[in-house]
């Protein structure tokens, strides 16, 4: 038998493995999104949704991200981290602070969410290693974080169970690279936003650049 005939065989079940799976051509995708102001909006979460089933991708690997408590601020403002991430919250302050997390969205405003959780963080005395605590977050979806005994602080935490999920740079921009071609729907999530968006409905091609535009203002950061 011709060598290159035995082969057909593996060829063809390889073949079949790649239409079973889904496999469609990656492409790029690139959001800028606005403020109601029309300037660009920073920290915002884009969430791309393929709307062909057999694209939805496998949930991305969890990662150790660290959250410092620094000048009365959560740095960095925004996390953005796969499911089953381990999240460290460290004070740099020279006093205590208390951390509390809560799914974000009109429930937290209600004060009737669940789901949550609470630290008290002692504050850094010198020469001494600065007071941290570690959780793991499982639940998908934003959580807001706050402080009971400083009420300016806040920040989030957008825990994702997508890899087509990211967070838009000071220009306003994310980049999605390595998505699915097709019909797709765009999901924007900011920590100054009430109610949830209706999604955008958008077509995929192999490059492809959106502008979208939200009634979202975001509040002045204390600095």
């Amino acid at each position: 038998m011709n060598p290159s005939a035995r082969t057909r065989p593996w060829a063809f079940a390889l073949a079949l493995c790649l239409l079973a799976a889904g496999a469609a051509p990656a492409a790029t995708l690139q959001v800028t999104v606005l403020a109601r102001d029309g300037q660009p909006l920073s920290d915002a979460v884009v969430i791309l949704e393929p709307m062909d089933s057999v694209s939805r991708p496998k949930a991305p690997t969890p990662v150790d991200a660290v959250i410092a408590q620094q000048k009365m601020q959560f740095v960095p403002a925004l996390s953005l981290v796969p499911a089953g991430s381990r999240i460290t919250f460290t004070n740099l302050d020279r006093w205590e602070h208390h951390v509390r997390g809560l799914p974000a969205g009109l429930a937290a405003l209600a004060g009737t969410a669940t789901g949550g959780f609470e630290l008290r963080l002692g504050g850094k005395a010198e020469g001494k290693a600065a007071e941290s605590s570690t959780l793991t977050l499982d639940r998908p979806g934003p959580m807001q974080l706050g402080c009971h005994l400083h009420g300016s602080m806040r920040g989030s935490i957008y825990v994702t169970d997508t890899p087509w999920a990211v967070k838009t740079n000071a220009q306003g921009v994310a980049t999605l690279p390595d998505v699915p071609e097709g019909a797709a729907r765009l999901r924007v999530w900011h920590a100054d936003q009430l109610l949830d968006a209706v999604p955008t409905a958008i077509t995929v091609t192999p490059v492809t650049a959106v502008s979208l535009e939200t009634r979202i203002q975001p509040r002045r950061r204390r600095s």
